[in-house]
């Protein structure tokens, strides 16, 4: 199991650190049974890079990108929350399919919350933890947030893939 990893604020990097970890994330893929409920990790953190309410991050370990996520102010309810501003909404989050099974993704998620509860306290917008939907056939998933500290709030059928679970974890 890995140790560490890092999560790099893809907006505050320079343009040419930007330039490789972009090439890197390029080359992170799923299983295909994933693709349906994460996306292709590209095309999210380069909408991420375009959005003021979202901050997209590179999971880093052992000096690659192993995956990404994004962070969002404003859209918690796309998790099936009470309302859009108490919380952050993590989404688009994957670990790259050789990167798997390591522990990459609970310490992903539990990096996840620290960096929200710090960009909460920089932009000052009065958020009280990190909410995500984790779809019901994806019990990997789920354990991996358990493991993170994420509490299981209820069933979600709002989603586009299928019965999802509202999990949250204050900061």
């Amino acid at each position: 199991m890995a140790e560490h990893v890092w999560l790099l604020p893809l907006k505050d990097l320079d343009d040419d650190a930007r330039a490789i970890k972009l090439g890197e994330i390029a080359g992170l893929d799923v299983l295909d049974g994933q693709r349906k409920f994460v996306g292709e990790p590209l095309r999210m953190v380069l909408i991420g890079l375009e959005e003021d309410s979202r901050h997209p991050f590179a999971i880093d370990a052992n000096g690659s990108a192993v995956g990404v996520l994004t962070l969002q102010t404003g859209a918690a309810t796309l998790a099936g929350w009470a309302d859009d501003d108490s919380v952050w909404l993590l989404r688009g989050f994957l670990i790259d399919r050789r990167q798997q099974g390591k522990g990459l993704g609970t310490l992903a998620a539990e990096a996840a919350v620290q960096a929200a509860a710090k960009l909460t306290a920089t932009l000052g917008g009065g958020q009280a933890g990190v909410v995500l939907s984790v779809n019901e056939h994806n019990p990997a998933g789920q354990a991996a947030y358990r493991r993170a500290g994420f509490a299981d709030r209820g069933q979600y059928l709002g989603g586009d893939a299928g019965p999802q679970r509202t999990m949250y974890r204050p900061f």
